[in-house]
């Protein structure tokens, strides 16, 4: 229309050019280490299993279609990889997910500043120690002949006779859960605290004129505040049902509790890396990421449907 005034084009300043700058380095970090490496997905349908070089793997290696995801479901360990990685992944989801999201309304509810402060300090430090030295003062703790723990549980009469806990396949789960939560409890706590602080107080406020007591504002106001956070955590935790942490399980994984703690991540790094089987290596990495991509899927359909709530 004539006459009408168009909108001037906001120059760019200098601020602008160093915020994009800023910018482009997460995207060009992103572009080389989680895109451009998508390239060697090729190898998934190739055979360059015991190849040195790993440019001639991929380029040079003959293509033989799925023949690397049928060799890794037909290995004799497959079931037990798989049972051991779902198996862990799901219990430690149970207990582990939730467990971020009561310490923080924990934390929430504790009126002295001092004494959270004190609190979160000694439930995050764990967070900043390596699984080496953490894992070290765990198995040094439960180890039959200096630790304390196995003798603890014989006074409780939870077990009849020390025994050596981490050579016993049938603890080993346990072991893994418990230590993650203790590790982790206090960081992964941080981004639910974050979500609470943004609540409007005028909620509490209200509820506590009409006669709401602490728990009833935490059940009514706080839960239903932060749900969308937790839908999101929910989602991405169940799309990362075949993740393990390589170094937790390695620190805890021996020979006498290998039927117990062998997991797909463990299991790509000895026959996949150290035997310089890349193919099959590839395939298994492929695998996981396509089930972990119909598992977000389905997870986030099913939430959309029942809270209204998801992340695409």
């Amino acid at each position: 229309m004539k006459g009408a005034k168009t909108k001037k084009r906001k120059k760019w300043e200098k601020n602008d050019w160093q915020l994009l700058s800023m910018a482009s380095l997460s995207v060009i970090f992103l572009a080389m280490f989680a895109y451009l490496p998508m390239f060697g997905l090729i190898l998934a349908f190739k055979d360059g299993d015991g190849v040195l070089n790993i440019n001639n793997a991929i380029f040079n290696s003959k293509w033989v279609g799925f023949d690397n995801f049928l060799e890794f479901m037909r290995d004799k360990e497959f079931t037990n990889v798989l049972w051991n990685t779902l198996g862990l992944n799901l219990i430690s989801l149970i207990f582990t997910f939730p467990a971020p999201i009561i310490f923080a309304l924990l934390i929430n509810e504790i009126r002295s500043r001092k004494f959270k402060t004190t609190v979160q300090t000694i439930t995050f430090f764990p967070q900043f120690l390596s699984w080496v030295i953490y894992g070290g003062i765990v198995l040094a703790l439960i180890n039959m002949d200096t630790g304390v723990l196995s003798k603890i549980l014989v006074k409780l009469h939870l077990i009849s006779s020390e025994t050596d806990i981490i050579a016993e396949p049938k603890y080993f789960w346990a072991i893994v859960i418990l230590t993650n939560i203790f590790k982790g409890v206090g960081w992964g706590s941080v981004i639910y605290l974050a979500a609470i602080c943004g609540l409007d107080s005028a909620l509490y406020e209200a509820a506590e004129l009409d006669g709401a007591n602490r728990f009833q504002k935490m059940w009514h106001i706080t839960l239903p505040g932060i749900l969308p956070t937790v839908i999101v955590y929910l989602l991405l935790s169940i799309s990362g049902l075949l993740n393990n942490g390589v170094e937790q399980i390695f620190v805890f994984q021996n020979q006498l509790n290998l039927s117990a703690s062998e997991v797909i991540d463990t299991f790509v790094l000895k026959y996949g890396i150290r035997n310089n089987m890349y193919s099959y290596a590839t395939a298994i990495g492929f695998f996981k990421s396509v089930i972990a991509l119909v598992l977000i899927l389905g997870s986030n359909f099913i939430a959309k449907k029942i809270t209204g709530e998801g992340i695409i």
